[in-house]
């Protein structure tokens, strides 16, 4: 752990006090007759960074936060333009925009620019609405991490604000959430941290949102311009591993086919999750000595006047990124990390013997906690789209993206493969609800199931699969592949290349940016999922879910992708907020920040200080707020995981308390759907610091019980 005495002001004295020690020990150096090696005082380049660009933004034109829209533009229903050749900065200007409204509600009644939102002042008090507010003037650093090749393993990038403080340096991660590129958490978490004037350590942590282009042999650079595959070589953010001579084979057989870095890298990049961010923490400390830090007397070389000891460092962001910023912390032996705020983290976990999950007093089956990701996903990509037509869940938000014939269709096969029972598609869809509330989905989610199966799921389970296996884009894995189509939902050319936009546009899983999910093995040939066999490709959902439960070789390749990434709950001590809405169907509390909790407190026993933050009338996607039947039931996360931070924050300097773990009640919006009230902070109770007796969450050591209650 690092010492608190060198934080803040008092730690800049300390930072002097050491720097005149470095250039004494620098003179000392020189004429010693001792060969064993000193420790290194100068600003050493870390050797996994590539080639690294620094551009400089003057928080007019330009700037890190918002791509130089404002909060105003950044809320606008017009994305900045593109041209027919867009240039890098159009790029990035979009690649912001769309990436910072993929994670929080960006209307007003919502909440943005008035309780959140890059105009909102960080310590409270009224918003700026002046048009352009919000933007942050600093020096953008990005490289790729790269594997002993050459090859980019990973997009790092750190931002530094001109208010960074020399005097209480701090650093705040903002690892990608999804297969985003690397400004996938731009306001998830690095609003907040530029907004408190720390530097940010982004990454894409090795999925990021790279796509090839197999017919033309196009990829994206680090910067999103194109390039030919061969000419880019390691410039390449991601090539897929094929020989020449397999990709004409392929591309014969299998046109207007795309390979995507998560899933056809064929690396399993998630076991290095927690490694890259550590390592834009390392970037970002490297980037910071650079910038400010005085030269040593007689070279060009940077001393070291920022570095772990002497430097706040919190581990935040959501979703994937939460979940790499936990196994950052968990891999973290250098004491390089001082605490973690995550929100709603994915995380594989190995369970510890006999921990059970109660809710109310009623334990869980040991089967609905604790699952892996691709075992619960691939459940629920199976099961979904019939439970959706359940009549208790009829008022889905999303269900007419659902096909109904289709998931009649669905449950039929289900119940054919002995998967539901039930004689008619009620009672089969009825069935199937039962069975994901079984699995450790909460009933919270129950109305969520129509819209992550239209959205999110099929995708997920395709692109785990594929990861996990570390197969290859040319084995077509359960028959799925990606590709443009035309109307009828069939591969086809469009009319314009996806690969010009897919940096700005693209989200790293398709259906994005005009490439979609296929089932080639549908009747009558290869078609959009949703179209295939009038059951949403029932026989390549059943293969995927077959990869969890039997034991081909396929399957025992997923099987042990899965091992290679599951993490450990020894966060060795750090102080630690998780933030997880109960209602979240696409990462469910059941198998990962409540088991997370409790096998914490089993491994790190008295030492721990982890407190989880169950929030009511919360799930996964912000972005989906603003719609209907989401708007009326569901409050921003985003308000609590920043919530998360500041009290972080306070604890970090100022050593106030952190909040006991609990459950958080806000209100829901209410009225009618797709016209809900605005949300104002009456809705939003704030973490408690004492929470009364029927809001805390408990771990009972002696029968090793994580206790929730309702």
């Amino acid at each position: 752990m690092k010492s608190r005495s060198m934080r803040g002001p008092r730690g800049q004295r300390l930072s002097t006090i050491l720097l005149s020690l470095t250039v004494a020990a620098l003179a000392a150096c020189g004429s010693s007759s001792d060969d064993s090696p000193a420790p290194s005082v100068t600003n050493v380049r870390p050797a996994y960074l590539g080639t690294v660009t620094t551009t400089s933004y003057n928080g007019t034109s330009d700037d890190l936060l918002t791509g130089g829209l404002g909060w105003d533009g950044i809320q606008s229903a017009t994305a900045p333009a593109l041209s027919a050749s867009p240039t890098a900065s159009e790029l990035r200007r979009r690649a912001i925009y769309n990436n910072y409204r993929a994670l929080v509600d960006f209307t007003t009644n919502g909440g943005y620019g008035v309780i959140f939102g890059p105009n909102v002042p960080v310590e409270g008090g009224a918003p700026n609405a002046t048009p352009g507010a919000g933007k942050v003037a600093g020096t953008e650093y990005i490289a790729y991490s790269v594997d002993a090749t050459g090859k980019a393993a990973a997009t790092l990038m750190v931002q530094i604000p001109s208010n960074f403080s020399q005097s209480a340096p701090c650093v705040v991660t903002a690892t990608s959430s999804g297969s985003r590129g690397v400004y996938g958490a731009v306001s998830a978490a690095g609003e907040w941290g530029l907004k408190r004037g720390c530097a940010v350590a982004y990454t894409d942590k090795g999925t990021g949102n790279g796509a090839h282009e197999l017919d033309t042999n196009t990829i994206t650079l680090i910067n999103g311009l194109t390039a030919n595959a061969v000419i880019a070589g390691n410039a390449s953010l991601f090539t897929a591993p094929l020989t020449e001579a397999q990709r004409t084979a392929f591309i014969a057989s299998n046109p207007f086919r795309y390979a995507f870095k998560n899933a056809h890298s064929q690396v399993n990049s998630e076991k290095d999750w927690g490694l890259y961010t550590r390592q834009a923490i390392e970037f970002a400390l490297w980037a910071m000595n650079e910038q400010f830090a005085p030269t040593v007397p007689g070279t060009s070389e940077k001393l070291r006047q920022f570095f772990a000891a002497n430097t706040l460092v919190i581990a935040s962001s959501v979703s994937n990124g939460g979940g790499a910023a936990l196994a950052a912390a968990e891999g973290d032996t250098s004491g390089l990390i001082d605490a973690v705020v995550v929100g709603e983290p994915q995380i594989n976990l190995t369970l510890p013997a006999g921990l059970i999950v109660a809710r109310g007093g009623v334990n869980y089956a040991s089967s609905a906690i604790g699952r892996p990701l691709y075992d619960y996903t691939s459940l629920a990509n199976l099961l979904q789209p019939c439970a959706a037509y359940a009549p208790a869940v009829s008022q889905s938000p999303f269900l007419t993206s659902v096909s109904a014939l289709s998931a009649q269709n669905r449950c039929g096969a289900l119940a054919a493969s002995g998967d539901v029972a039930g004689a008619d598609f009620t009672s089969q869809s009825n069935d199937a609800l039962a069975r994901l509330r079984a699995a450790g989905y909460e009933p919270e989610s129950d109305l969520l199931h129509a819209s992550m199966f239209a959205f999110a799921v099929p995708a997920v389970t395709v692109t785990y699969a594929n990861a996990y296996a570390r197969a290859s884009v040319i084995d077509n894995l359960c028959g799925f592949s990606f590709a443009t189509t035309n109307a009828g939902g069939m591969p086809a050319a469009a009319a314009t290349s996806p690969m010009l936009s897919i940096f700005a546009n693209g989200n790293g899983i398709p259906p994005t940016n005009g490439i979609n999910l296929i089932y080639n093995n549908a009747t009558g040939g290869p078609i959009n999922h949703l179209l295939a066999d009038s059951n949403f490709a029932f026989l390549g959902a059943q293969c995927l879910r077959q990869l969890w439960t039997t034991s081909n070789a396929t399957a025992l390749a997923v099987q042990a992708g899965v091992n290679q990434v599951r993490v450990t709950a020894n966060l060795r001590g750090k102080p630690t907020l998780i933030v997880h809405g109960r209602a979240d169907t696409l990462v469910p509390v059941n198998h990962t920040s409540r088991p997370y909790f409790g096998a914490n407190k089993i491994v790190e026993g008295a030492v721990s200080r982890l407190s989880y933050i169950e929030v009511l009338n919360a799930q996964h996607f912000e972005a989906f707020l603003p719609f209907a039947g989401f708007d009326t039931r569901f409050i921003p996360m985003h308000y609590y995981d920043n919530q998360a931070l500041d009290l972080m924050w306070n604890h970090l300097r100022s050593n106030a308390a952190l909040p006991p773990s609990q459950v958080v009640r806000p209100t829901a919006r209410g009225g009618t759907n797709g016209a809900a009230p605005a949300i104002t902070l009456a809705n939003l109770p704030s973490i408690s610091l004492a929470p009364a007796a029927a809001d805390q969450i408990n771990f009972n050591a002696a029968g090793s019980v994580v206790q929730i209650p309702n």
